[in-house]
């Protein structure tokens, strides 16, 4: 496993090193001692998985504290554009976003901090997602930030995506709570 790159004041790229012959390949996507040599110290304690049709946009998502949720990030099937927004109150980068194309091809990794809101849309004709989360899912912690944000200004691969209606009414980047000091 290998940084590809850091954004963000916490956001990690990753590349697993990948072992192929005549069968197929194999790589390890998750090992904890070698995650923790890479400065990820998170304990992962639930795995989710989407699968989504071209166009689709879910996001932008975060848990708030007590149970933020640090996120590890793959696609198996199909590609994605996949963005995340820093939203913790004292650092640098808050309001800036990130985006990456993470793909069954590329087998790239992202690690997301807690702190951040992250969504993705969908650029192959379907697309499964896999991510690991630090804490349980809470609703009562649940909340969101518009896609749209003209604030956050990101540059999302599609103008007319297909969204939940929930994800159509996430409050706007300046109405957040100040939930990570």
């Amino acid at each position: 496993m290998r940084i590809l790159e850091r954004r963000l004041n916490g956001l990690i790229l990753l590349e697993p090193t990948v072992f192929e012959d005549r069968r197929g390949i194999f790589f390890e996507a998750y090992n904890r001692r070698a995650f923790r040599d890479l400065g990820i110290a998170d304990e992962f304690v639930q795995d989710n998985q989407s699968t989504s049709r071209h166009g689709t946009l879910r996001g932008l998502h975060y848990q708030a504290p007590p149970h933020a949720q640090a996120k590890l990030l793959r696609v198996l099937r199909g590609a994605v554009f996949d963005v995340a927004v820093d939203i913790r109150a004292s650092s640098p980068s808050r309001g800036r976003w990130a985006g990456f194309r993470l793909s069954a091809e590329n087998r790239r990794i992202l690690f997301i901090p807690a702190g951040f809101a992250h969504g993705f849309c969908v650029l192959s004709d379907q697309a499964d997602v896999l991510y690991k989360c630090s804490d349980f899912y809470a609703p009562e912690c649940e909340r969101g930030i518009r896609w749209d944000d003209p604030a956050l200004g990101i540059d999302w691969p599609v103008s007319n995506p297909i969204l939940s209606e929930r994800d159509r009414n996430h409050p706007l980047f300046r109405e957040l709570p100040s939930d990570f000091q």
